[in-house]
Formats: C-alpha cells, structure tokens, sequence
C-alpha cells in the first residue's frame, strides 16, 4: 500500500511538473549556437555564462573575452545585440545588416547589467504568417527566430503547421479527406482560415503541405524553447467544417459570414458538449504534436459580430472557451487579440468588453493591446479590467510598401504607459504588425524598449541608428533622417502608410478603396532628404542601399498623383496629343519604378513566387501554390473579391506585369473614346479587368529572383530624370 501511495506520489509530482510553465534555464549550445550563426568570424571571442535572475543580462570584458550572461538564450542574445549596436556599431535588421566589426573586439571598460521591465516581450499576429510568411522555409526561420532572440522577444505566436493538427482531430473524429477538401485553405490564406474568416479558398490543400509543415512547426518550436522562448499555439474557439453538421446533425451551428466575398463559415456553439470535447481533443493532440508552454491563443469573433450583446451571453461564451482549455490542460493561460475591441468599437462597448475579460479568471489571460500606438484600447477599458495586457504596436496593414510610422509616438508610448498607474498590469511589449520586412527603423525603435523604463530620447537615438546602419556618422544623413521623422515617420492624419495611386485599380478618381494616397505630409517636404541620401551615396552598405532604393521608391511612388491629375486634365480637355505625352509619362514611371526595385531582393516579386513554387511536391502543387501568391497581393480573393488591393505590392515585376498592364488597357479605352468622341464605358471596363486580373492569378511565369543592377547608379539616375519635374509639379 505504501509502495503504491509513493507511486501515486511520484505520478501527480509529474503531471504537475509536466503542466506548469517552466522556468526556462539557460542552453548554452544553443545560445553559442546562436553568435555562431550572427557572428561567425568572430564568435570564439564570445564566451556565456549562467545568470540566475530572470530577464536580466550582463555583459563584461575579462581575459581578452567578451562575456554575455543570462538565464536564458534570449537575455545572452539581447546581451550579444546590446554589444554588437552600443560597442560594436553594428545593425541586424531585415531590410540590411552592418556586421563589420573590427579585427579586435572593443573592451567593456566596466560591467553592463540590464534588465526589462516587461515579463513578456510578444511576437506577430495571425496576418504577418501569410503576408509575410507564407513561403519560409526552415533557413529563413531560423533567421528569425535569431532576430527575435536578439531583439529580447521570449513569448512568439507559433501557428505554423495547425492545420496539420485538425487534420489528425478530425481524421479520429471520422471525418473523411472528401469531408475536410472544402474546409482547409490554400497556404496563403491560414491566417484567416485560423480565425473562422474562411474556409477553403485557395485549395484544396495537400496532405503533402500538412506533413511539411508540421515538421517545420517541430523545428521551430524546439528553437525557440532552447533559447528559452514561450510559444504561444492556437487553441478551439468553435470553427468547425461545413461537414460538421452532415456528421453532427443535433449539433448546435451557427452560419457567420466575413462579409468579404467568402461563403459563410461555420461556429459550434459554446453551450453544445462537443465544443469542449473537441477543444480538450485539440490541445491533447497539439501537445503530443508540439509540446506545450501552456499559452494559448484564441479569438472569438474576428471581424465577425456576435449573435448577441447580451453580458451574460458574452460571459458565458468566454467561461466556457477558457473551460474547454482548461480541460485539456489545467495550466492553461488564454492569450487574446484585442483587435476587436478597436476594429469593431460599435458593438463593443465597455459593458461588453467587461463581461467578456471578467469571466475569466485574472491569472488565466493576457491581453493584447494590438494597436497600442494608434489608438490604445487599454486607457478605454479600465487596462482590460485587471487583466495583465501587453503594448503592441502594429504599423503596418497587408505588406504594403510605403515609408510610415509614428516615430514620436514610439518613442514614448510604452514607457509612458508604464509610468501611468492606470496601466494597471502592464506586463509586456511587442510587435503585432500584420507584415514584416519594411520600415526597419520602426521596428529596431520599439524593441529599443525592451531593457529600458524611459522613453527613447530620439536626438540621441537617431545618430546611433545612423552609425549603425551606415557604418559612419554623418551630418547629412542625420539631417536627411529628422526631416524623414517629421515627414514619412509622424504618424499624423492617417492610420497607415499611404499607397501610390499606381497601384490602385486604373481609375479617374485620386483612391481607391484599398490604395489610399492621402499622405501625412506634404510630398514636396520629402524632396531634401532625398537631396542629401543622393549627396551621400558613396556609403555602401546594405542598409543604406536599401534606404537610397526606398526614398527613391516612395518620392517617385507620390509623384503619380500629380502625373495622373495631368492626364485627367487633357482628357477632360479633350486634348488627345497632351493625354498621350501624359500618359505615357506615366507609364514610364512604372517602367522605371520597376526597374529602380529590380537592384534590391527586397522589391522583388520573383523570389515570393519562386518561394512558393519550392514547395511543390508535383507541377500541380506548385501551380496552386503560385497561383495562392499572386492571388493574395492582388486580388485577394476572386474577381469579384471587395478584397482587391488590400495587400497591394510595390514590387519588381509586379509593376510592370501588372499594374502597367492594367493602367495600358485603360488608356487604350480612354484614347478610343477621345478618337470616337464618346464617353468610355467604365462599368464594362471595372468587369473586364476584374476577369483579366483572374486571369493574371492563375497564370505560371518566371520572374528574376536575383537583384539586378547598382541601387546607387539607378537611384542617381531617377534622381537626375525626376527631381525637376517632381519638384515643379508641387510648385
């Protein structure tokens, strides 16, 4: 009796141990791993050592060697950064890296130490895995996963490979491959797939996807554990396939549509007993799968109202989602989006928004304040009503390519919401943008966050940023860099970056539903600092090509509002000669935007396609791949998606391709009505172009997944045929 009381014993200390959170110890294989990797020729001057407090670095010069401590991978690869960007003056950012150090290491003259005063540092939202993210491999991942440790990032959204998951839940529930073929998305489209958006639009997707993916979501997770990370995986908020009520013909449905152009989706109500059967089934299977950090992410009514607004209603919903998590897992802590709470603030009032948090218990939920710099629902919300709550900036919507930001805005936001006691449990900060790969400074700015309690003093920090990124102080760089600050990066009059009328579908009017061009600044005011990045243009690193390329980019993107005022002028003129030299004048400058973003991979549509295509096991497979990655950057959805434009790209052959395509076919019309002296048939024209850009979807074609030609040498060139006439043109 007592051996088998000793057993019992030994079996509840285990499932304990194996349900709450661990305490993530420092691997020093894989921190070393990890400066391998960032630092290869200078690595064997780095050693590491444990620390035992939590969420603290220190970093010390001792016997010739550069000593990074922590208590995990994440605080030894923050110390490596702080070392690398305040002694080294180096830079990693996806948009160019500067890793020139010297042949000797600069010497720590006396002991760093550092710690945050944020518990969680929150990584990506349900978007950025497809407008980002869709194509990566296990090489580009691993790439972030090292961008995040060095940014001091311990709690990402890990999502890749859940389809795999219901896949095996489903399969058990004796569901048939035939039941799920109009249930799973095609690969570009999980995000809103994942949140009951859709279903299987982009499909049918193969088992051959599922199978990889789950092992790269094997890959990833095990990464970031070792380097002391917390993923965050999905968890059961009730969407099931449409054959779930064929299969389950008593069960409780409801039919929601996401008003986008997709057929309804199908919700299990809460209350129906399967709902936390299959969400217990869900976590059980994910956990065999992937392990478990016991971090849950789960949101209800994504951009889809509730049935009802009742409190009680809304309570009970909440306490039963956390129930069937807890089930599963009794160390269960809910991670909730807040974005419904800012994208839908008609129905979600306070009374709502209470009676949804309250129902769960504090200690059971994190919440994030997903757009923190743009409006923060948290001062709104009493700070979630006690619950702790993370500061996200967003930034960026779809991947579209523009120069924006709220630099002012932060700079101070997070420091100030922590010295604010109506922060309440202000326990985190993070990046919830819905792409990465643009707008670097943004980025490196907010995480400037992570070891520091003050607001990021920006006339100290800009000529950092500045030596870091190019390798050099420069006066004239920094004075082209506060004019930026004030122009592209202030954050003033629109929510996100402006779009180029270029890349709207061809139209007399100056936006388009999708492609805003209200910018929040003059155009003309962006003019000196491209004066001074040209003057400057024998710096040669990569982020400054990058940046020369970008300003380019985003000075002559603008002036299309102009040259198309121009056309519209002579045609309403009726002056057939003047819309044919202004129209062409246009096309031009796509002809020459596209070849401006062939000289950097980062503008270029070839490699996402090419990407894409890689992960074809059969020519089908990797048709419907490529035809899932032109569809979401233009389209979206079919030809008649409300989508069109959302994810719009300033791309490399996408320029030329398409949206010069698109914009000829136009012009031919509107030449036709002048010749005929009849009123051009738009209507006809919005179907007809609509049914080619389908088409355009659903073609194969080989583009340029190299860079080609001089950033500097073109740039120049851009700059010497446009600046005169761009500066004219706002006179």
């Amino acid at each position: 009796m007592k051996i088998c009381n000793k057993l019992l014993r030994m079996i509840c200390v285990m499932v304990i141990s194996m349900q709450l959170p661990a305490v993530a110890q420092l691997n020093k294989e894989a921190a070393l791993a990890l400066i391998k990797r960032v630092v290869p020729q200078q690595a064997a001057a780095f050693t590491v050592e444990s620390l035992p407090q939590k969420d603290v670095f220190e970093i010390e010069s001792k016997q010739g060697k550069i000593i990074l401590r922590g208590n995990n991978g994440v605080s030894v690869a923050s110390a490596l950064y702080y070392y690398l960007t305040e002694y080294g003056h180096c830079q990693i950012t996806w948009n160019g890296s500067n890793l020139k150090l010297p042949v000797k290491l600069p010497v720590v003259p006396q002991k760093i130490k550092k710690a945050t005063p944020y518990e969680y540092r929150y990584y990506l939202n349900y978007c950025t895995f497809n407008y980002s993210m869709s194509w990566w491999d296990w090489d580009r991942w691993q790439k972030e996963i090292d961008w995040m440790a060095l940014h001091g990032i311990n709690m990402p959204l890990a999502l890749t490979g859940e389809e795999y998951t219901w896949y095996e839940v489903y399969k058990n529930m004796g569901f048939t491959d035939k039941d799920l073929e109009d249930f799973f998305c095609g690969p570009a489209y999980f995000g809103w797939f994942w949140m009951g958006n859709l279903d299987g639009w982009g499909g049918p997707l193969p088992l051959s996807w599922m199978k990889s993916h789950k092992t790269l979501q094997e890959k990833i997770v095990k990464q970031e554990r070792a380097l002391g990370m917390r993923p965050v995986l999905p968890a059961f908020t009730g969407h099931v396939p449409s054959a779930f009520k064929k299969k389950f013909p008593n069960a409780k449905l409801k039919a929601t549509n996401w008003t986008n152009g997709f057929a309804d989706t199908y919700i299990l109500d809460s209350e129906d007993p399967l709902f936390a059967q299959i969400g217990k089934k869900f976590l059980q299977t994910q956990t065999r799968l992937f392990g478990t950090d016991h971090l849950y992410s789960a949101d209800t009514f994504n951009e889809n109202e509730p049935p009802s607004d009742d409190s009680a209603y809304l309570s009970q919903l909440s306490a039963r989602i956390y129930e069937g998590m807890r089930q599963a897992d009794t160390a269960a802590i809910w991670v909730m989006q807040g974005w419904l709470f800012y994208s839908d603030r008609k129905f979600w009032k306070a009374p709502q928004i209470e009676a949804l948090l309250k129902a769960v218990p504090d200690d059971k939920m994190i919440l994030l304040d997903l757009a923190a710099e743009i409006e923060p629902v948290w001062k709104r919300t009493e700070a979630f009503y006690g619950k702790p709550w993370i500061w996200n900036m967003l930034n960026n919507f779809g991947g579209n390519v523009n120069l924006f930001g709220r630099m002012d805005g932060v700079a101070a936001g997070p420091a100030l919401a922590l010295h604010d006691t109506a922060s309440k449990r202000l326990s985190g900060i993070g990046l919830t943008m819905e792409a990465i790969e643009q707008n670097p400074v943004i980025y490196e700015l907010t995480m400037q966050h992570t070891w520091q309690t003050e607001p990021v003093q920006l006339d100290e920090w800009l000529p950092k940023y500045i030596q870091n990124r190019y390798g050099t102080q420069n006066d004239s760089l920094l004075k082209a860099w506060q004019i930026l600050r004030h122009t592209v990066y202030n954050g003033k009059l629109i929510r996100d970056g402006a779009e180029s009328i270029i890349t709207g579908r061809p139209t007399f009017d100056s936006t388009t539903k999708w492609t805003r061009t209200l910018l929040n600044y003059p155009p003309k005011e962006l003019l000196p600092a491209w004066d001074l990045f040209i003057r400057s243009a024998d710096i040669k690193t990569d982020g400054f090509t990058y940046d020369l390329v970008d300003i380019t980019r985003q000075v002559m993107a603008n002036y299309a509002l102009p040259l198309q005022q121009k056309w519209i002028k002579a045609y309403k003129a009726k002056d057939s000669v003047a819309f044919r030299k202004t129209s062409t004048a246009f096309l031009t400058l796509i002809e020459d935007l596209d070849r401006l973003l062939a000289t950097k991979k980062d503008f270029m549509l070839g490699p996402w396609l090419a990407d894409a295509r890689k992960w074809g096991t059969t020519p089908k497979e990797k048709a419907l791949y490529e035809r899932n990655a032109r569809d979401l950057i233009t389209l979206w959805g079919d030809a008649e998606s409300p989508l069109h434009e959302y994810s719009n790209r300033q791309w490399n052959g996408l320029l030329n391709d398409f949206y010069k395509a698109r914009w000829q076919q136009f012009f031919t019309l509107l030449n036709k009505s002048l010749v005929t002296n009849t009123a051009p048939d738009l209507n006809t024209f919005e179907k007809t172009i609509s049914q080619w850009e389908w088409k355009w979807v659903n073609q194969q074609k080989v583009f340029p997944v190299t860079a080609s030609g001089n950033p500097v040498s073109v740039s120049k060139e851009m700059y010497n045929k446009y600046h005169r006439l761009i500066e004219s043109a706002y006179e």
